[in-house]
């Protein structure tokens, strides 16, 4: 079992504009999240946010414990929030096992010491996105499948963002100290996510682009709304998004996405909208 572990420093709006192209990929892509018995994490300073990917196949993969988070272990003062987008796998957190299927989800609360990771096949293994941020207190541990979460439907075909918005580790579903994630589906025809896009200045994001089919891409925009910049992403790979940028994103087909984020409220209405004609 190998583990990797990236810490990305904060950046202000004015450092991010000036930034390259390959600049802002380095500070704000996750290119690589699955690899065969391996965990990538990339902690973000912008709230102390992580997010990464476990892929077990031949193994039963272990959540490490990092020597940058100076804890006891993982948990010991930060929640966790995991969404299956691979074949079905298992998660069993301190003796409790919790069977995952395609984009289903499991909320795990401060305090659990020990978790680890399985496929139930290792020839179509799960794939474990997660998402963790600082918690101050604890919280019970959850499965959320797509049948119990909150759905919303937004936007139409003749604007190409018909789409259809999972929230499932949301506060509406179940408590959290302040992590929130779900899964936004565009329907066919339909290619833009996050539209009009919007900031929330008290929270952070990010967005993990999945369902990208082979040979299409995904073009993200972040920046301050009057001076966007644009990052070419391929399937299954992860970008932040400080509280300062917008976050939005146009495929060459449709796609799905994983929106996670974290700071100091749980209202998910909380945005300032951009209008569409005065992006920059």
């Amino acid at each position: 079992m190998k583990t990797y572990f990236d810490s990305r420093f904060a950046l202000s709006p004015n450092e991010g504009k000036q930034l390259d192209t390959q600049g802002l990929r380095d500070q704000f892509l996750m290119e690589t999240l699955f690899e065969a018995d391996a965990i990538h994490l990339t902690l973000s300073h912008f709230d102390r946010y992580i997010a990464g990917g476990v892929m077990p196949v031949k193994e039963t993969v272990l959540l490490s414990n990092p020597e940058n988070l100076k804890a006891n272990y993982f948990l010991e003062r930060r929640e966790l929030g995991i969404i299956n987008v691979g074949a079905k796998g298992s998660i069993i957190a301190d003796g409790t096992t919790y069977e995952l299927d395609y984009k289903e989800a499991l909320y795990l609360g401060k305090g659990t010491k020990e978790v680890s990771f399985s496929s139930a096949d290792a020839n179509t293994p799960a794939k474990f996105y997660i998402n963790s941020a600082p918690a101050h207190h604890t919280y019970p541990s959850k499965k959320v499948s797509k049948a119990e979460a909150e759905v919303v439907e937004l936007g139409s075909a003749a604007t190409a963002n018909h789409r259809v918005i999972n929230k499932l580790i949301v506060n509406s579903v179940l408590p959290t100290c302040q992590l929130q994630m779900g899964m936004t589906e565009l329907k066919s025809g339909s290619v833009w996510n996050t539209m009009p896009a919007h900031t929330h200045d008290r929270r952070m994001e990010v967005y993990f682009y999945f369902e990208v089919p082979e040979g299409q891409s995904v073009c993200h925009f972040m920046g301050q709304p009057q001076e966007t910049r644009h990052l070419w992403m391929q399937n299954e790979q992860a970008v932040i998004s400080p509280n300062w940028s917008v976050h939005s994103g146009a495929g060459t087909s449709n796609y799905t996405f994983i929106w996670g984020m974290a700071g100091e409220n749980l209202d998910y209405g909380d945005m300032d909208h951009c209008a569409i004609t005065e992006l920059r």
